[in-house]
């Protein structure tokens, strides 16, 4: 029988690694191997969770042949694509171990460069994101990317949600102020402000994709920044109200000039298109609000709904070396 959650245990010492898996059966084996010496080195305990978020290739064939492998590797294969972040929150309730870095499937984000962010970490901070010393993406996903990284500053209301990364680090006992988190949409890193402030960021390296494509477009990302703002913060609604407002003392001004015009020259405004301009700019505007209000209640219904945030196939492996 299918399952909404995975046992959660108090966290041991050690190092528990997430990686959100979703068509990536070329380079998962690659990224294990990777990963072994750098957390031997790091850590005495340590494990890797490779979550299957709805692969449509042959993920969850390799994540169960590397979790026969190696006793430290556990997968979790979740019922269908829930998004990246939403195995992520699967996975941070799943971990055993104190310390948590999350990292891409696709190596873009080097294994090596863990030990930069849990340096930071044990400088007395609770998260550590590893932003690239050079982005490796294209114009227009270097736009969408700022764009949204800007919205999640206005959400988290931290400096720090400029330079987040899918790299992060940070202490498993953060899940505490999340526990009861049921919704659908999901962002770990807003949800991580609910536990913490302390925040800091390291630059590391970032490597080329050589694996398939990203998955990850313009149009998911603005998405994304809607979902954000909308999900997360109440600006959107403030900026409608400030319109609202700044379109009436827009109405006043028109107002006095029609009735100044008519007691001074003794005639009124003329023209059609000049009435036509005003009702369009109002109508544009009353549709601008009633569109961001619209937002919040589709959030309220999908939450009332009570979809679940993910639901988990199944489990292999899963002893912590």
């Amino acid at each position: 029988m299918p399952t909404t959650t995975v046992p959660e245990l108090p966290p041991a010492p050690g190092l528990s690694v997430l990686v959100p898996v979703y068509n990536s059966q070329d380079s998962l084996p690659e990224l294990v191997a990777r990963l072994e010496p750098v957390l031997r080195a790091a850590a005495e305990k340590f494990e890797v969770l490779l979550i299957n978020d709805g692969s449509r290739d042959g993920s969850w064939q390799v994540v169960e042949r590397l979790a026969a492998q190696h006793e430290w590797v556990r997968g979790l294969n979740l019922m269908r694509n829930y998004g990246q972040h939403n195995a992520l929150l699967c996975g941070l309730r799943a971990a055993r171990l104190d310390t948590i870095v999350t990292i891409d499937d696709d190596l873009q984000n080097p294994p090596e460069e863990i030990p930069k962010l849990l340096a930071k970490l044990g400088e007395g901070f609770d998260v550590v994101y590893g932003p690239p010393e050079e982005q490796q993406h294209g114009l227009l996903r270097d736009v969408a990317s700022t764009i949204t990284k800007l919205v999640l500053q206005g959400a988290m209301g931290a400096e720090t949600a400029r330079h987040i990364s899918a790299f992060r680090a940070f202490r498993t006992r953060l899940r505490d102020a999340l526990a009861d988190y049921r919704s659908p949409l999901v962002n770990l890193d807003v949800l991580l402000t609910w536990g913490t402030t302390r925040f800091a960021a390291v630059k590391v390296r970032h490597d080329a994709r050589r694996h398939g494509t990203s998955n990850y477009t313009v149009r998911k990302l603005v998405v994304h920044a809607l979902n954000m703002a909308t999900g997360f913060s109440t600006w959107p609604l403030r900026l409608a109200s400030l319109g609202g407002f700044l379109f009436t003392l827009f109405g006043i001004g028109i107002f006095v000039f029609v009735v100044g015009r008519y007691m001074v020259q003794g005639t009124p405004v003329p023209g059609f298109p000049f009435l036509a301009s005003i009702i369009a700019i109002f109508s544009g505007a009353q549709l601008f609000a009633l569109g961001v209000i619209g937002e919040y209640l589709a959030r309220i219904h999908m939450r009332g709904m009570e979809r679940p945030t993910y639901a988990v196939r199944e489990v292999v492996g899963g002893t912590a070396s």
